[in-house]
């Protein structure tokens, strides 16, 4: 980035100069998004912070914080019930237990990879005499369009397709890991459906934040935002991102998501059950929930003892710390859900020079 300062403007140059030569307090930065954690190791932003500040890896990657115990849900709804499973991309090689989607697979279950919940309703319309299962993770922002994937299915009459949810809501994490940093870099994308509420609350509990976009520009403005508050001595909320993040976010998919959903305890993968921090059908929609039409008993299950993704995911270490990491554990062969999402924490160190 340094190299081609020439084509920035004087603010952002002058951002620039300010984070790389800032000499204030300590601080600590949480970006809770694993698309800002790629974004900022992509545009070499981490190489032009001054050593006082220290950004630290959260656990906003849907696919790391899902649990395996729904991996081995999902696989056995592929191998013992039969059904077609529809996952994005991203989940097929996240450990389960014994195995991943991409083995279970690849040894003969019917598992597809989509693009939105709603090609997986339509694999459900074109193919009645299958169960077809799509698998809903994420967060408030892939929240609504499997909602709106389950009301298209009651209009169609699919009653042959059905969702496995492990949806979670940014707030819980939020909540679970503002000990572990000064401020929080909140996800553009996720406030952009519910909204600045949350951040606001959070600030009237001392917590810190500012609501960032995903170019250079915009996530050095947000940082320089940061650093300049935290500097003053000031409890903030600032919304950096107000193209496309407004005070009241998506009214629309709001009303959606309350209407099909409601919350519920969840397993986060490394962190354990977080209260209320997940989505899940509600009792007048489940005959499209795939855990009560199949009678799926809830599994905990089991990660490799040696993998550190829980600790990545709270920002209690690097994944240079782990020793799996760039070892036993690659993008090739990921032993932890962290390396295996694009999104990961560990893919970004790996692919952007955190090897050494």
């Amino acid at each position: 980035m340094t190299n081609h300062q020439h084509g920035l403007s004087d603010s952002l140059k002058k951002a620039i100069q300010y984070l790389k030569t800032y000499d204030g307090p300590p601080v600590r930065i949480m970006e809770v998004c694993g698309t800002h954690t790629h974004e900022i190791f992509r545009q070499g932003i981490r190489q032009i912070l001054s050593p006082k500040i220290t950004l630290i890896s959260g656990p906003g990657c849907p696919v790391c914080v899902t649990p395996g115990g729904y991996i081995d849900r999902a696989v056995a709804l592929a191998e013992d019930c039969g059904a077609t499973v529809c996952t994005f991309g991203d989940l097929m090689r996240v450990p389960g237990t014994d195995k991943s989607l991409s083995q279970a697979r690849a040894d003969g279950a019917d598992v597809r990879i989509v693009y939105a919940p709603e090609d997986a309703e339509k694999i459900a319309v074109e193919n009645p005499d299958r169960s077809v299962v799509f698998l809903a993770v994420g967060f408030e922002t892939t929240t609504p369009s499997a909602c709106l994937a389950v009301d298209h299915a009651i209009a169609d009459g699919a009653d042959n397709f059905s969702i496995l949810t492990a949806n979670k809501t940014m707030p819980a994490a939020y909540e679970a890991m503002k000990d572990s940093t000064d401020i929080f870099l909140y996800p553009g994308h996720v406030h952009a459906i519910t909204g600045m509420a949350d951040c606001r609350k959070m600030e009237k509990e001392g917590v810190s934040g500012v609501v960032a976009g995903f170019t250079a520009g915009e996530l050095i403005s947000a940082l320089t935002i940061a650093v300049k508050k935290f500097e003053a001595g000031e409890t903030f909320c600032v919304n950096a991102y107000p193209r496309v993040v407004t005070e009241t976010g998506s009214l629309e998919a709001q009303k959606l998501v309350k209407k099909v959903m409601e919350p519920c305890d969840a397993w986060w993968r490394g962190i354990g059950k977080i209260a209320n921090s997940g989505m899940k059908l509600r009792e007048t929609f489940s005959d499209y929930d795939a855990a009560v039409r199949f009678d799926l008993p809830e599994t905990i299950g089991k990660d490799n003892p040696g993998c550190r993704c829980g600790d990545v995911l709270q920002g209690n270490c690097r994944p240079v710390d782990c020793p799996l990491f760039g070892k036993v554990c690659t993008p090739e062969h990921p032993t932890g859900a962290c390396m295996v999402s694009s999104e990961g924490t560990c893919s970004a160190y790996y692919l952007y020079g955190g090897v050494k």
